[in-house]
């Protein structure tokens, strides 16, 4: 895949198109001494940081070239989701001109007004797809300078989605084709821990999956020191599946620290969430993440999540559990608590045994 380089051309947004971010935070940016005690809850204590790094690169095209390399493969991907929670795979099947046309796509429907973008009436989808900001944020730490679209996968379809024709194809070519990826993925990371399970493809299906289109703008404020693209978290679900532009700003912790993660143009980005830990009794590790923000350049991502419904109980696949049983639902009410109550999600401690 081919990209263009970002430093080079930024797209014209207008002021009519941003989010009010200082508007809304005026309070927050004109008090930004930092809450140490806040900080210290989200993950900031973690101050060592490392030049920008490789995450495992992986070619999953070996998964179609005889049961040696398949093995090795499979090894491969269960050894970074031990160690990293995160790798990136190439020859994965996504065409360059699907994940190209999904960039172009959504950076025409957040040059939209801000206005237009925050009316639900706007591609008839449903109330609060679109989020902007942290409403529940009291400091500077715990403010996402982003916007985003959530879409579950059944509404790219659905007749009642007033969605222009070419996002609308670009958005279902690219589910249809990473949500492959995603659940070939997550059924070999089962079956090298000796369960061929069916059940991901059962339980994670398109009205339960979703997209997340981001961007992340230029952070103009003098606190953009402070100030987060995507406030440090785990992702609530079993895998994730990212591509990013070549901007960069994401970064994730390991050995204790932050590190960036270089961008490479041709591969897809795996992460491990929440419910696959659980589900693997700790074996694959969701791991903290974020996106620092950026004064000048603006940045894409679009991001798939293999989630399911939320009923569906999640438990370990080995005895003894280090976590109880839990539904989906259950798991979200809490993460939901937590942020409203505390500023932040707290995650799979709650579920300790």
């Amino acid at each position: 895949m081919v990209e263009s380089d970002d430093t080079k051309i930024q797209l014209p947004f207008s002021m009519e198109s941003e989010p009010p971010f200082e508007e809304a935070y005026k309070a927050l940016l004109e008090n930004s001494i930092e809450d140490e005690a806040k900080m210290s809850n989200i993950g900031n204590q973690i101050v060592v940081m490392y030049e920008e790094c490789e995450l495992p690169l992986i070619d999953i095209g070996r998964l179609n070239m005889g049961e040696l390399e398949r093995k090795e493969c499979k090894k491969e991907m269960a050894r970074a989701s031990q160690e990293w929670g995160f790798f990136q795979v190439i020859n994965h099947g996504v065409s360059s001109k699907i994940l190209e046309d999904m960039r172009s796509e959504q950076m025409q429907v957040f040059k939209q007004p801000f206005l237009l973008k925050t009316n639900h009436r706007y591609l008839n989808l449903v109330a609060g797809c679109y989020r902007w900001g942290t409403p529940t944020a009291t400091c500077l730490s715990q403010l996402s300078w982003s916007e985003a679209f959530h879409i579950p996968l059944s509404d790219i379809s659905s007749s009642f989605a007033a969605l222009p024709t070419s996002l609308r194809s670009a958005m279902g070519q690219f589910a249809a084709t990473v949500s492959e990826v995603g659940q070939r993925i997550v059924e070999l990371l089962a079956e090298e821990m000796g369960h061929e399970s069916r059940f991901f493809k059962e339980n994670c299906v398109p009205s339960t999956c979703y997209i997340r289109m981001n961007r992340y703008p230029p952070c103009l404020t003098s606190s953009q020191s402070q100030i987060f693209g995507l406030m440090p978290h785990t992702d609530s679900d079993f895998l994730t599946i990212l591509h990013q532009d070549q901007v960069g700003g994401l970064q994730l912790v390991k050995d204790g620290g932050w590190i960036a993660v270089k961008p490479n143009p041709e591969a897809l980005i795996v992460n491990i969430g929440d419910l696959l830990q659980a589900w693997s009794n700790g074996v694959y590790k969701s791991v903290q993440h974020r996106v620092v923000t950026n004064h000048k350049l603006e940045r894409f991502s679009t991001a798939y999540f293999l989630c399911p419904s939320y009923d569906a109980v999640i438990e370990s696949c080995v005895e003894p559990s280090l976590y109880r049983k839990f539904s989906f639902g259950e798991f979200r009410l809490q993460v939901q608590e937590d942020v409203q109550k505390l500023g932040y999600k707290v995650g799979l401690p709650r579920f300790l045994v």
